[in-house]
């Protein structure tokens, strides 16, 4: 096909018209696409060593703006626009298609940069573009003749490493209602834009969820994760804690180290705090009749954690035992934290008053001095 090769620094790209009869046989869907009163467009399996392909099938499955019903009316409204555009093109916007195969350029002559690129042996991954690309292929099947008139632009990256598409498909999809924040949190230590500050805070709350040792283990909602337990709170709410933390503590990280070592000493601290306010709680800890590990409380432990790390995180050994101690006079409260009457026996105008609340008396039962606003 004929092309347009694209630098940008180090990167190089192409630019490409697919006529659209062709182009749809050559990308393969990974999500499921419906259209009213039609039949649906099925997911094409994705091998299990497609890290791109996995990823963002996870994505497409159980991020809310993804799901079955919005999909069906998103593709259904596209259809819509592509049958009453007349004079205004249909897609006016690239599609951004990936292969990891290396592609063969060979250019022209003339310096323009135009030349014909070789077209993959695999069908193309979808990096942005499922849903107009869906919504084409519902109009070819009931238009088939206007669609023959129809290109579609296409930015076509190839040879690239998985991180680097992954990296791309955060970047293209980064808003609150493209891609859930939870899913970002387990990519900013993949992504190099990701500020030092985020991707030290995404370290600590990856190793909550998968450490053996995590109180947390497999009870942070990642929204997708297979793990059956209970889930006690949602990852990206542990992690703007974890963060609200980290900026707090940022100078001295920075003078510490900021890489994974770094972080697992951060995670320690978390760790044993949680394991201390376990056996505080006693048979309160994980019970469904309390609020003691509901998100309104344990972020609210969290910023005590924070506080006590400030004044006493060494020595390591023997953490938990003097953190059982300072942390006692919650053993009395724990009839407070029962479900019936919580929310009356901390009222607040919402939960982030609430945890501000419950910080502030968690505080004063332990004798800990809060560090300041974050």
């Amino acid at each position: 096909m004929i092309a347009t090769q694209i630098r940008q620094k180090d990167a190089i790209f192409y630019f490409a018209s697919y006529p659209s009869e062709q182009l749809l046989t050559k990308v393969r869907f990974i999500s499921r696409f419906y259209e009213e009163g039609g039949e649906g467009i099925q997911p094409e399996a994705v091998a299990a060593d497609d890290d791109v392909g996995q990823f963002i099938a996870r994505i497409e499955r159980s991020d809310k703006a993804f799901q079955r019903q919005m999909s069906r009316a998103k593709v259904g409204a596209i259809r819509n626009f592509y049958e009453t555009a007349i004079t205004q093109p249909p897609i006016p916007g690239v599609v951004l298609l990936f292969t990891p195969q290396k592609l063969n350029f060979r250019a022209w002559d003339d310096g323009s940069g135009v030349g014909q690129l070789q077209e993959p042996d695999e069908k193309f991954l979808i990096i942005d573009g499922q849903h107009r690309l869906a919504a084409l292929q519902f109009f070819e099947r009931t238009h088939p003749d206007d669609a023959k008139n129809i290109s579609v632009p296409c930015v076509i990256f190839d040879g690239r490493t998985e991180d680097f598409a992954t990296e791309m498909f955060v970047i293209i999809n980064s808003t609150p209602t493209r891609i859930n924040k939870s899913h970002l949190v387990d990519l900013y230590e993949r992504v190099s834009w990701a500020e030092p500050d985020r991707r030290f805070a995404a370290h600590i709350a990856e190793m909550l969820y998968s450490e053996g040792d995590s109180p947390l283990r497999y009870r942070i909602n990642r929204l997708g994760g297979r793990s059956k337990q209970e889930k006690w709170i949602l990852q990206a709410e542990l992690f703007n804690e974890l963060h609200r933390w980290v900026k707090l503590a940022w100078k001295q990280i920075e003078a510490e180290g900021t890489d994974k070592r770094a972080a697992a000493k951060y995670y320690a601290v978390v760790r044993d705090f949680l394991k201390a306010g376990a056996q505080v709680w006693g048979e309160a800890w994980g019970d469904s009749g309390y609020m003691v590990t509901k998100p309104v409380t344990l972020k609210a432990m969290l910023r005590v954690c924070a506080d006590l790390a400030a004044v006493d995180t060494e020595p390591a050994d023997g953490r938990v035992e003097r953190w059982v101690a300072k942390l006692a006079p919650w053993t009395d409260q724990t009839r407070e934290f029962r479900n019936e009457g919580f929310y009356e026996r901390f009222p607040a105008k919402g939960q982030v008053e609430r945890v501000t609340r419950i910080h502030r008396e968690l505080n004063r039962l332990a004798g800990i001095a809060a560090r300041g606003k974050g």
